[in-house]
């Protein structure tokens, strides 16, 4: 006898058995208890969130009679009635489900608007289930929308989609919009912890952990991955099976990399980049596990309570933060997710994810980009040289000012404005508004600071804007402060024209230097080439 897959038998037939979709179950309910129906609803998500569950549903509470054949439309179908007992089995005359992407053209459509103006065969509603509707054309949408605008009284359209982006405005504002959410890797756990103990099968927790997050949010490929790690394992569903028939990474091979980075061991970098290659792991999953484990470790260094005390890594996390600087963190965290689409342009995955490795640990904060001289056998390594920030080349770069200093106060007491409003961690509208003033008065006592700015921008001085200023010079001294701002011209110059001067003379220096250059003289003169004024920008 053949078993039934558990994504199947497993399929919600209520909405309190729904798991993950409580802002969409209390909606529905609220609508169906109080009568107050809509004549179109449309279901959005990624698949496997329960859209097409979501119709049977509704399509049982709008045609349920209850069990003795007197119910009315109800937000609990009873499950035992025709209308429930044959919907749940797929043959039920009035509930039509149709594949947009295998039924989408116009005169399908056509054909189903056709049979829309009937009334049911023997049901409250007919109810038209369209799956993937972003896949209609262009005109079979515009043929439905009279329709579905206002439908026969018996009718009831419900719409699912992948993609709503693709859907016209014009179908979409004749629905009620219902976003489903992707489920989060502890409901699954805690699904599937139900699910295999009414199916007496044995796991381990980090297992159904793996399996939660291979799923990515769908509960659907959840159970088909339970589903073949049952027969994977052959007992006991143990986390090192499911590693193996997924071929993702164990976290101790996560936490190696990361403490041999840590070290600035390459040689073990290698040897476990081989080590993964002779056990066909996939390495563009272990990239996606290790930036993973990278953001948790990022997340702990700033939120230490973010680590959940029953995560099996949470001490290695914890450990690994204290060890890890916050920028090398950051930056680990950015080369593993911009290396991902690089594997395929490698020459294996394997040497591409060794490349990645070997990457991480050339930039590190702190370390030399001077090639690494050879040394003869025995010798200790050389210590490490500070590093140097990595340039793009290029043939003639302008000169680049200093950047400038940042002393609080000058010798009369006033401070270096400029620098001063360089220095302060503000953004946006804000930073704006700062580098659009100069000062006028200083006053700097003992109780409080007091500055009197002008600005030729009014219009950035809003009251939020002066009030963050206010608050982030007030952090800086360590004291109350108090802003004046006054409109007109300044007499000196602001943050932003000096940028702006700074600007255009590595733009004048750049077009000086292109005109210099042999290859583009050479260019002018034997074909009569031009450089379009304007058109060169400082690196």
């Amino acid at each position: 006898m053949t078993a039934l897959a558990l994504a199947r038998s497993w399929r919600p037939k209520t909405f309190s058995q729904l798991v993950g979709q409580d802002h969409v179950v209390k909606a529905l309910t609220h609508a169906l208890d109080q009568g107050r129906l809509h004549h179109a609803w449309l279901f959005t998500g990624t698949r496997g969130v329960g859209k097409t569950t979501i119709s049977r549903i509704m399509a049982k509470a709008l045609n349920c009679t209850g069990a003795d054949g007197q119910g009315r439309m109800t937000s609990e179908p009873c499950g035992k009635c025709p209308a429930c007992l044959e919907i749940d089995a797929g043959r039920f005359v009035d509930y039509i489900e149709m594949d947009a992407a295998s039924n989408r053209g116009v005169d399908d459509i056509a054909a189903l608007l056709e049979k829309a103006a009937y009334a049911p065969s023997n049901a409250r509603y007919k109810v038209y289930m369209i799956d993937e509707v972003h896949m209609l054309t262009n005109h079979a949408f515009n043929a439905m929308l009279k329709t579905l605008e206002e439908p026969p009284e018996h009718v009831k359209f419900i719409l699912a989609t992948t993609d709503p982006q693709k859907i016209p405005v014009t179908i979409l504002s004749r629905c009620l919009q219902f976003n489903l959410k992707q489920m989060p890797v502890p409901l699954i756990v805690e699904h599937l912890e139900k699910v295999l103990a009414a199916e007496t099968v044995e796991y381990e927790s980090n297992a159904l952990r793996v399996l939660a997050k291979a799923a990515q949010g769908s509960m659907r490929d959840a159970l088909s991955l339970t589903d073949q790690a049952i027969a994977y394992a052959a007992g006991t569903i143990s986390e090192a099976a499911v590693r193996g028939m997924l071929g993702t990474l164990d976290d101790a091979y996560l936490i190696r990399i990361l403490d041999a980075l840590i070290a600035k061991d390459g040689a073990s970098l290698l040897a476990i980049s081989n080590e993964m290659g002779e056990r066909s792991m996939s390495f563009s999953l272990a990239l996606a596990d290790l930036s993973s484990l990278i953001q948790k470790i990022a997340a702990a260094q700033i939120v230490p309570e973010s680590v959940l005390a029953d995560w099996p890594e949470a001490a290695e996390i914890l450990r690994l933060a204290g060890l890890l600087t916050k920028e090398e963190a950051q930056l680990f965290y950015q080369i593993t997710i911009t290396s991902r689409p690089d594997l395929s342009l490698a020459p294996d995955e394997q040497t591409g994810f060794a490349m990645t490795l070997l990457r991480m640990l050339a930039f590190r904060p702190g370390q030399s980009s001077e090639p690494v001289k050879p040394r003869s056998a025995g010798a200790p390594p050389a210590p490490a040289a500070p590093v140097a920030p990595s340039v793009k080349p290029q043939s003639a770069a302008a000169p680049t000012p200093p950047a400038p200093t940042i002393p609080t106060a000058s010798s009369a007491g006033r401070p270096d404005w400029h620098a001063l409003m360089r220095q302060l961690p503000v953004r946006g509208m804000v930073q704006q508004l700062a580098f659009q003033t100069e000062l006028l008065e200083w006053n700097d006592s003992p109780a409080e600071v007091r500055a009197t700015i002008v600005t030729p921008m009014p219009q950035l001085a809003s009251e939020a804007s002066i009030g963050r200023l206010t608050d982030a010079l007030s952090a800086h001294f360590g004291k109350p402060c108090k802003i004046v701002i006054e409109k007109g011209e300044v007499e000196g110059k602001t943050v932003a024209k000096v940028d702006a001067q700074i600007h255009q003379e590595k733009r004048q220096n750049a077009e000086q230097l292109i005109a210099q250059d042999p290859f583009i003289q050479q260019l002018e003169k034997e074909f009569g080439a031009k450089v379009v004024g304007g058109s060169v920008k400082p690196i």
